[in-house]
């Protein structure tokens, strides 16, 4: 059995105390792939180390995270765009709008999203998108940028049944992680109505801890929580849901 955490920041600084350890815990879980996002450029030498200590196991993405398009945001395109052209990564992402923290950048943002998914079609490479309180603004992108050539996840989804076939529509799977455990994250009451084809697992550890560790660091191997959550939802035993959710992300990944 092969579990895939789609999002992950294995990188991230929360994990520098003991990464090898987490690591561990994943893969004797049966966690065998992770999809790396990336954030902006101070993280991509973290990222490539990463990919060096576990090159059977990490697969990298190249993007620039809404939540981190400022000032010099064209720049760092630049850098998203050049790393691009000169070796292999598996997705853009995570790209997309947030308006949860911040709405200053709104423009640079919605520019960054649309360069961003010119540049996957480019290269014929999925999108993996974040949307944080701005699914209009989200959806208005997509229908301008709808085809056979837009295709990806829509990553940690928390939307409503329509915004999932809305979602659906465009070529996304739903990235399904801890939310789903929540008692009031709502996606698990509709979620059964989702066929399965259109699902991705995530931890986007370290965020998003799923019950009974929410609240607490997230770390790839409670994926396995949110894959008895979906169980109970779809009916089917936690084998056959790892086998068909890594069926999908090796169809969206190319792997």
């Amino acid at each position: 059995m092969i579990i895939t955490d789609t999002h992950t920041h294995l990188y991230s600084e929360a994990f520098e105390g003991d990464r090898d350890e987490m690591m561990r815990r994943a893969l004797d879980a049966g966690v065998e792939r992770f999809f790396i996002p990336a954030i902006d450029s101070t993280y991509t030498q973290s990222m490539l180390d990463l990919e060096s200590d576990y090159p059977k196991n990490v697969f990298l993405m190249m993007g620039l995270h809404p939540t981190h398009v400022k000032e010099n945001y064209k720049e760092e395109l630049a850098h998203v765009e050049e790393w691009i052209s000169k070796r292999k990564f598996y997705a853009v992402g995570e790209i997309g709008i947030d308006l949860y923290w911040d709405k200053t950048f709104l423009k640079q943002q919605q520019e960054a999203f649309v360069y961003q998914i010119r540049l996957a079609k480019k290269h014929q490479l999925p999108i993996v998108i974040h949307c944080r309180e701005a699914f209009d603004e989200i959806f208005e992108i997509l229908e301008q940028e709808k085809g056979d050539d837009l295709y990806g996840i829509f990553h940690c989804f928390t939307g409503t049944l329509e915004q999932a076939h809305q979602a659906i529509s465009y070529g996304m799977k739903l990235g399904i992680g801890g939310v789903a455990t929540f008692k009031n994250g709502k996606i698990d009451q509709f979620l059964g109505q989702i066929n399965l084809e259109h699902i991705v697992l995530e931890t986007d550890s370290p965020y998003l801890a799923p019950v009974p560790f929410r609240g607490k660091r997230n770390e790839s191997a409670y994926i396995v929580e949110v894959l008895e959550k979906l169980s109970l939802i779809y009916g089917k035993s936690i084998k056959e849901l790892a086998e068909i959710t890594t069926e999908n992300s090796k169809n969206v990944f190319g792997i």
